[in-house]
C-alpha cells in the first residue's frame, strides 16, 4: 500500500528528474467556474502529462539485475510514453502494449522515445493478460499503471507540489479536482494532501458513461464500466477502480464528478484562450467538472490538475470550433 513517506521519498529520486509544474489562473475562468480557479497544467511535464513522475518512481526504485532486464507495461498512451523515457534516460529496454484505437500520436511518441510497442484490440483482449503472458516470456518487470504502490507515490508527487503551492496563495481549504481513470494519480494526489493539506479534499472527474469511479464511491463497492471503449476521453477509459486505489480513494476522497464529451472539449477550448496551454479530453475533464458542474463543488477557491495535453491535432480542431 502507498503511503506518504512513499510520495516523499518517491519526490527525493524524482527530484532533478520532473518539472514542477506551476499553479495558472485566469480571471475569465474564474468569472466561469463563480470562484477562484487554480489549474495545475500536468500537461507540461515530460511526455505531455503526469505519468512520467509514476514512471520515474517504479523504474528508479528497481534494483540492477531488474533494470538489466528491462520493463513493460500496458497504457493507452500517456503511460507508455512516460514509461519508454524513464526507461529510455535509465539506459534499459521497454515494451509498451497499447490498443489499436489509441491516437496515433501516442503510438508514434511512445516509438520515438525508445519503447518496442505491441498493439492489441482493447474490445476483444486483455491487456493484463497481454502484459503477464510477456513479462513471463521475457522476464520483464511489469509496471502498472495505476494499481501499483511506486506508481501511485510516484503520482503523489503532484499533491506534494500543489499542497505548497497553494498555501503559497492562502488556499487552504477546497475541492481538488483530478482527472481520473484507475484512481492513480488520484489516490497519490489524496495521501499528499491527507498529510500536508488536509483542509484541501481530492475528488475524481470522469467522462459519463465511463464513470466508474464515481459510482463505485457513490455505492462504496467497485463498480465496472459497461465498454472499454467509445469515448474521447481515451486517457482514463478503464474497467474499473484499482484494488490498491480504490480503499484509498473511498477514504479520502469526496464524491466523484462527470462530464460529457462536449463539455470536455470546450474545457480544452477555453484552457488554449485564457490559459495558452493545450490539453487532451481526459486531460481536461476536471476543468470541465470546475467550469460546469460548479454547483457540485464547495469552497470560494478550486484547484484543477489538467491531467495531460497529448491529443491529435485533428481532435484539438474539433475542440477549438467551440470559440466560434
Amino acid at each position: 500500500m502507498s503511503t506518504l513517506e512513499m510520495i516523499e521519498a518517491a519526490a527525493d529520486r524524482l527530484h532533478g528528474h520532473v518539472r514542477e509544474t506551476p499553479l495558472l489562473t485566469s480571471p475569465f475562468l474564474d468569472e466561469l467556474a463563480g470562484r477562484r480557479v487554480l489549474v495545475k497544467p500536468e500537461c507540461l511535464q515530460h511526455t505531455g502529462s503526469f505519468k512520467f513522475r509514476g514512471a520515474w518512481s517504479a523504474i528508479s526504485a528497481l534494483n540492477a539485475k531488474e533494470l538489466k532486464r528491462g520493463v513493460i507495461a500496458y497504457s493507452s498512451g500517456n503511460h507508455a510514453q512516460g514509461v519508454a523515457l524513464a526507461a529510455t534516460r535509465h539506459g534499459i529496454s521497454s515494451v509498451i502494449i497499447m490498443p489499436l484505437d489509441a491516437p496515433q500520436l501516442k503510438i508514434d511518441n511512445t516509438r520515438a522515445l525508445g519503447g518496442e510497442v505491441v498493439l492489441y484490440d482493447r474490445a476483444n483482449e486483455s491487456r493484463e493478460e497481454i502484459g503477464e503472458a510477456l513479462a513471463n516470456e521475457r522476464g520483464l518487470t511489469l509496471i502498472r499503471p495505476y494499481d501499483e504502490p511506486l506508481v501511485i507515490a510516484g503520482q503523489g508527487t503532484t499533491g506534494l507540489e500543489l499542497a505548497r503551492q497553494a498555501a503559497e496563495l492562502d488556499v487552504d481549504r477546497g475541492d481538488v479536482l483530478v482527472c481520473c481513470g484507475g484512481g492513480g494519480l488520484t489516490s497519490g494526489i489524496a495521501l499528499a494532501l491527507e498529510g500536508h493539506a488536509p483542509g484541501l479534499r481530492a475528488r475524481p472527474c470522469e467522462p459519463e458513461g465511463f464513470d466508474d469511479v464515481k459510482r463505485s464511491l457513490a455505492t462504496g463497492q467497485i463498480q465496472n464500466n459497461n465498454a472499454a471503449a467509445g469515448n474521447i476521453c481515451d486517457a482514463i477509459l478503464t474497467p474499473q477502480p484499482g484494488d490498491i486505489t480504490f480503499p484509498i480513494l473511498k477514504r479520502l476522497c469526496g464524491p466523484g464528478l462527470s462530464v460529457t464529451e462536449e463539455e470536455a472539449m470546450r474545457a480544452m477550448a477555453l484552457a488554449f484562450l485564457r490559459l495558452k496551454i493545450v490539453l487532451e479530453p481526459g486531460g481536461a475533464v476536471s476543468l470541465a467538472s470546475a467550469l460546469f458542474r460548479k454547483d457540485e463543488i464547495e469552497g470560494d477557491a478550486v484547484i484543477v490538475v489538467a491531467s495531460g495535453g497529448n491529443t491529435d491535432a485533428e481532435v484539438f480542431g474539433k475542440a477549438l470550433e467551440f470559440l466560434t
